[in-house]
């Protein structure tokens, strides 16, 4: 489905009833915004993880402007801020009211970013595997430095340098790159996974190329006007967004609870699936959504 908002039109796709029968009465339940990372991927990997998660809210999953299956547009307009615009506007196109927001690496960058700007649209967040400003590239590098092949290396030298520009190099970086981002690395399903994805390097490139906007931002002054109960997610063995930048985002975000999966890398939703459902879960029930939120947990 299609949602024509802001100059473009953003794909979206939604998973799970909104309304429970029990009994006699229709139960309203929450509807979660699951905010896919990259840039430059789109939604559809997050379904096969968190599809469990319709058991407790209605789901709604959507592509980036410039990614995915939503419109292409301006490429100037590929950043973050125009991300969270976009986000904003498609809750409002829905008629939502207060949203469950759950977001993974880059998308937990824009759905923090959202919760700071729009405070009274957000009742739970939820980030995983994400940063909150640009030193996370510095210590990237680091570690790949530390810890990759020369072939590693030499990827993550052309993400930053802008080389990846064709899906075809997008494929092979995650596919190199594959054993950095999670412990229990599969080659056979991440080729599957990468040949059903659209995958966009131009937004990549926005992002972390020369000059690209993830480069030089950083969200830590803005993350004291988060209002909704905070859990965020971070892997021990995580390359990209080290568990250092969960705590600091943890000191930032009020009231914010942090949990470190210890067996897990960047993607905890590989590594320890039930685990990373469970700790979701649990919070949407035992965390109480600011007073007056229309979206409240399912139990």
């Amino acid at each position: 489905m299609l949602a024509n908002i802001r100059g473009t039109s953003i794909y979206f796709d939604v998973d799970g009833v909104g309304l429970r029968l029990e009994g006699p009465k229709q139960i309203e339940r929450p509807t979660a915004f699951l905010v896919h990372g990259g840039p430059g991927i789109d939604h559809t990997s997050g379904k096969a993880r968190y599809e469990r998660l319709r058991e407790k809210m209605q789901l709604v999953y959507f592509d980036h402007r410039g990614q995915g299956r939503s419109g292409r547009g301006d490429p100037a307009r590929y950043t973050l801020d125009e991300n969270v615009e976009d986000m904003e506007a498609l809750r409002r196109h829905l008629g939502l009211e207060r949203i469950v927001s759950m977001g993974t690496s880059y998308g937990g960058m824009v759905a923090m970013a959202h919760a700071a700007r729009y405070p009274q649209s957000v009742s739970h967040l939820i980030l995983i595997a994400t940063c909150s400003h640009h030193g996370f590239i510095p210590a990237a590098a680091k570690i790949v430095r530390e810890r990759g092949t020369a072939e590693q290396i030499a990827q993550f030298e052309d993400v930053r340098a802008g080389r990846i520009d064709s899906p075809e190099k997008m494929r092979q970086y995650f596919t190199v790159m594959g054993p950095l981002y999670t412990r229990v690395h599969d080659p056979g399903l991440s080729v599957a996974a990468l040949e059903k994805a659209i995958l966009s390097p131009e937004a990549l490139n926005r992002a972390l190329g020369p000059e690209g906007f993830l480069t030089r931002f950083d969200l830590r002054p803005e993350l004291g006007r988060i209002r909704a109960p905070a859990l965020i997610l971070a892997g021990r063995h995580d390359w990209i967004c080290p568990p250092e930048f969960a705590l600091e985002m943890q000191r930032l975000i009020a009231g914010s609870d942090l949990r470190i999966f210890e067996e897990s890398a960047h993607s905890i939703a590989g590594d320890e699936p039930q685990q990373l459902l469970d700790a979701v879960a649990g919070f949407l029930v035992y965390q109480a959504a600011p007073s007056g939120t229309a979206a409240r947990a399912a139990t």
